[in-house]
């Protein structure tokens, strides 16, 4: 009953017409900057900080906030309609997104996004309002030897479920982890596999990768190969989902919210992990009559449950950041700067301290979920008229696309460079049939499963028994174990 009186402060507060401006602002800003790849909320929020300085905190944390949830909208907007993902949490959409664009029912790909954002968001507030704090105490009791677990069950699940063969995914998957590799060695500091480059001590950017393999690679492929298939793209179906996508997405919204809110609330959590083994579950999960859609045409599964995944991880991230003044991604790093250029000191004392401005930002979040399903929505007969566009005209408008993005982030044509590099091994693996998606999940969570590997083994003091020790990751290496074993007892079952 506490709480429902403290949200319904909130709600008096951030229904102020100057705090519904700002948030109106917010998630509108946001939805641009996750179309544009590159940029991202963390960016924007970090150059905006200057700016709101004068800004009431209150109506200042509510705007930042509104940017951040609303590029988890945005990002999924270029993902299916240009194979082009505006945020590392919307590249596992442009999968199966993507191809529902190409086969006419770009329409109700971004409908199923829409509202699977706003339902996991949803679902994802309301824990976030109700448990919080309770949640933020399991979660730091993680510790590295989990941690290592957790990023090896990814790598597995998505390197075998993704592509026709396991192999193929697993070479794809240790090119990703090669990539990752590059740059400068986060515990050490020392610079490797650079070859004397320097624009690589920084390591490889993850967004540029993304942008070569998904949207140039498309560009260059479709330019080399387009003329011997016949593509539907151009051909517009309808602008929303049928009874039978209705009954097929509401599932894989729920599935999504429940992977992605307890990894938002994790250190080294992301966006990335839910999103992918969102698509893995439900690639395993579809009805047998639907199942030849998964990579093929499009299955709305695909979209539905690593959208739903996405937002609500994005939300989760604000229960440790609130609770215990610990950001879990870097755009939450950022609005911890925000916090604490107020004087805010975000932690268990922040309830106590700034309880109006806190259940304010909470409230915001659901006013804000409501905002962006009415944003997005309306606009769904907009952003697919871009499927109008001539394919040549539409292809060579996807590479200014991609190269802006890409310069904008570090004004490098180094970057642009490379990125025309990677979209050519992008080429050479859609040609050969390699899955895209293990390289992205290697180039991202490599080096943290690096760091958390070395760091468990200092803990074990070089005991490699420290990961069958602890409960939780001897269960996690069991699970690897069987999603490694079990498809080939099955195969070996049924030709016996």
């Amino acid at each position: 009953m506490e709480i429902f009186e403290q949200l319904m402060g909130g709600f008096a507060t951030a229904a102020t017409p100057i705090n519904l401006m700002w948030a109106f602002l917010g998630t509108a800003l946001g939805t641009a900057i996750g179309v544009l790849p590159g940029l991202g909320p963390a960016v924007t929020v970090a150059m905006l900080l200057p700016i709101t300085a004068q800004v009431e905190p209150t109506a200042s944390l509510i705007f930042f906030v509104g940017i951040y949830l609303g590029a988890m909208y945005g990002g999924s907007t270029t993902s299916i309609l240009l194979n082009t993902p505006g945020e590392t949490g919307t590249m596992v959409t442009a999968l199966e997104g993507f191809k529902m664009a190409k086969s006419g029912r770009a329409g109700a790909a971004l409908a199923t996004s829409a509202i699977g954002s706003f339902v996991a968001g949803s679902i994802a507030i309301v824990l976030l309002t109700l448990f919080a704090p309770a949640v933020a105490d399991w979660a730091v009791q993680l510790g590295p030897p989990e941690y290592f677990a957790l990023m090896l069950l990814a790598f597995v699940t998505v390197s075998t479920v993704l592509g026709k063969s396991a192999l193929r995914g697993l070479t794809a998957l240790f090119l990703g982890l090669a990539l990752g590799l590059v740059g400068m060695d986060q515990i050490t500091g020392q610079v490797r596999y650079t070859g004397g480059v320097l624009e690589f001590m920084d390591g490889i950017q993850v967004v540029l990768v993304a942008v070569g393999l998904f949207a140039v690679a498309e560009a260059i492929y479709s330019a080399m190969y387009e003329g011997r298939t016949v593509s539907t793209m151009n051909r517009l179906t309808r602008v929303r989902m049928n009874r039978s996508e209705w009954k097929r997405s509401w599932p894989a919204w729920l599935r999504g919210a429940g992977m992605g809110f307890p990894f938002g609330t994790i250190p080294a959590g992301g966006t990335e992990i839910p999103t992918f083994l969102s698509y893995a579950t439900e690639r395993k999960l579809v009805a047998p009559q639907h199942r030849a859609e998964f990579g093929s045409t499009g299955a709305i599964e695909g979209v539905a449950g690593p959208e739903a995944a996405n937002n609500a991880a994005a939300t989760g991230t604000l229960v440790p950041l609130l609770a215990l003044g610990i950001p879990t991604s870097v755009t939450t790093a950022v609005l911890l700067t925000a916090l604490q250029n107020y004087g805010l000191n975000p932690g268990p004392q922040l309830f106590q301290t700034s309880e109006a401005l806190v259940w304010a930002l909470i409230a915001s979040l659901y006013i804000g979920n409501v905002m962006l399903l009415l944003l997005n929505l309306p606009l769904i007969r907009l952003w697919v008229k871009l499927l109008l566009v001539p394919k040549p005209m539409l292809y060579a408008g996807i590479m200014v696309f991609a190269t802006v993005g890409v310069y904008g982030m570090r004004q490098s044509v180094f970057d642009l460079f490379l990125m025309f590099a990677v979209g050519m091994l992008g080429v050479l693996m859609r040609r050969f049939d390699f899955p895209i998606a293990p390289v992205i999940v290697g180039l991202i969570l490599g080096p943290l499963a690096e760091a958390q590997l070395r760091n468990a083994l200092s803990i074990g003091e070089g005991n490699w028994s420290v990961f069958i020790e602890r409960p939780l990751s001897l269960g996690l290496l069991l699970i690897v174990l069987l999603v490694l074993i079990t498809p080939r007892l099955l195969a070996w079952r049924r030709r016996a």
